[in-house]
């Protein structure tokens, strides 16, 4: 009997270490699917030969993590399995290359999204009766399609949200899929909001025809792409004109095309090329850096790195000089700029703008709006200025401290105006600078960020009745970028950049005074 209950015991264990953590990825039913009541169900032995899952109305995350050895990429994808929006291929092209990128050290969460309501037993069947007879634009399908498409970006937003849970930079969340599921994961790339915007995306002989394109945004996730030509659906089409119209948008693309390899390869082998395609992934994502191992800080690195979180918003920078003026008389329309580093060198390019009139510079290099907004009070506030000038938000865009998304880039400077309208300092609200592309973080493609934010900020301003400086409209080139005579780097302005500033501000700083 002792012997029984070990072994038992034993059994247990052993299931529980292999158990994956399966979320829900809605709290409740489903939006748009709330009456469906089937049950979910799989088969192992089928046409197919491979397992698959049918009939999901309640769209699930199983969660695969690195394997203990793999080195830390800090990486998640999202890896939605095909099957024409009827069933699931749940091993071939979700678990066996969730178990392959586990290896590489990336987290990995297998998407079963809601499908077609299968009347029998026989999924596949009804699969290739749809395609037969080309009613895969019937009203079932086309609603399969839109509800998948919504559980691919609401798995996109649950991993970024969840990420510190799961030990993932929130900036290293990507998508992949197959065939149907490439649907979903290509569709991520379009019309995405901050929290469901995909890292990078990876549509695997995807089903993406003209008609579900849009307009490629500015700052469009990189892609990676791949089928056959002899794809017996005829796909193979749909990567190619989705990596054109990658390339045409400059942003990073990368196809492979097999010759051979047919329609849903996936985890096959059949001892050609395309058994290798899953290595074409990993060295892309190598290439662009995305499963980049976390590099060891040395004692110096580490040493300002624990001065910097004792001291996180800087507020020793200028305790002294804030203590001096504070010991002074007060000067009548007294202005503190309030900013990062394009603040924080204006006084460097232009030290007479500040000597010359009764401003006061407060901008600290590198720094977010959070961390300005933590030292208003000590910066702003305790100087009792006439007004405040705030310049801020470009360095969040390039996510100096992590990810923020742009709602809270606003909130944070709206509520530095709060604050300071309620200390009575007159407010004025700077747009942020045009931006390109970071020279120390290439690749984030912040112009439309940039436009974005402004239009949040002109908007509240005007609501409010607070003074807003258009620097952008100023200062912008045809690539929404700065112009080389206005900035050397893309992101700090020049001497001549600064006048234009100059000239800006202190209309903005007249109306605020005589409002």
């Amino acid at each position: 009997m002792k012997n029984l209950i070990g072994v038992l015991l034993l059994f247990f264990l052993t299931l529980n270490i292999h158990a994956q953590k399966v979320i829900p990825l809605y709290n409740g039913a489903a939006p748009g699917s709330e009456n469906w009541n089937w049950d979910e169900a799989r088969q192992d032995s089928n046409l197919f030969k491979t397992p698959i899952v049918y009939n999901v109305s309640h769209p699930t995350l199983t969660v695969y993590l690195p394997d203990s050895t793999a080195p830390k990429t800090n990486t998640a994808v999202i890896i939605a399995p095909g099957g024409g929006f009827h069933l699931l291929s749940i091993n071939s092209e979700g678990v066996d290359v969730a178990k392959w990128l586990n290896k590489k050290g990336i987290t990995c969460f297998v998407l079963k999204y809601r499908l077609v309501h299968s009347k029998n037993d026989n999924p596949i069947q009804e699969m290739m009766d749809m395609i037969s007879k080309g009613s895969e634009n019937d009203e079932e399908t086309t609603t399969a399609i839109l509800m998948a498409i919504a559980d691919g970006r609401e798995a996109i937003s649950y991993v970024r949200k969840h990420a510190q849970e799961y030990d993932i930079d929130a900036n290293k969340i990507g998508i992949m899929g197959f065939s149907a599921g490439g649907t979903v994961a290509a569709a991520s790339a379009f019309n995405y909001t901050a929290d469901n915007k995909p890292d990078f995306v990876a549509p695997v002989y995807a089903f993406f025809p003209d008609s579900l394109q849009t307009t490629v945004s500015a700052d469009a996730p990189p892609m990676f792409l791949t089928a056959a030509s002899d794809d017996q659906l005829g796909l193979a089409p749909h990567s190619i004109s989705l990596y054109n119209k990658w390339l045409a948008a400059k942003h990073p693309a990368e196809l492979h095309m097999y010759v051979k390899g047919g329609h849903g390869f996936g985890m096959r082998k059949q001892n050609i090329p395309t058994d290798n395609w899953i290595e074409r992934f990993g060295d892309w994502l190598s290439a662009m850096d995305i499963t980049k191992s976390a590099v060891a800080l040395n004692a110096q690195q580490a040493e300002q790195m624990q001065g910097m979180l004792k001291d996180w918003p800087n507020i020793k920078r200028y305790d002294e000089a804030n203590q001096q003026l504070k010991s002074k008389p007060a000067i009548k329309d007294r202005v503190v700029f309030m900013g990062n580093s394009i603040t924080d060198g204006w006084i460097n390019h232009d030290p007479d703008f500040f000597s010359k009139n009764p401003y006061v510079d407060r901008g600290i290099s590198g720094q977010t709006t959070p961390q300005m907004l933590v030292r208003f009070r000590e910066d702003v506030i305790a100087l009792q200025p006439a007004a405040v000038v705030i310049l801020a938000g470009i360095n969040d865009i390039a996510q100096n401290t992590g990810y923020i998304r742009p709602e809270d880039t606003y909130g944070n400077i709206v509520s530095m105006a709060e604050l300071a309208k309620a200390n009575n300092i007159k407010v004025v609200i700077c747009s942020i600078l045009p931006a390109y592309d970071f020279p120390w973080r290439p690749g984030l493609q912040p112009a439309e960020k940039v436009v974005a934010i402004n239009k949040m900020l002109k908007d509240y301003a005007d609501k409010n009745h607070i003074v807003y400086v258009d620097y952008y409209s100023a200062m912008a080139d045809e690539r929404k970028g700065l112009p080389s005579n206005l900035s050397k780097d893309g992101v700090h302005p020049t001497l001549e950049g600064y006048k234009i500033m100059e000239s800006l501000v202190q209309k903005g700083i007249k109306e605020a005074l005589n409002k």
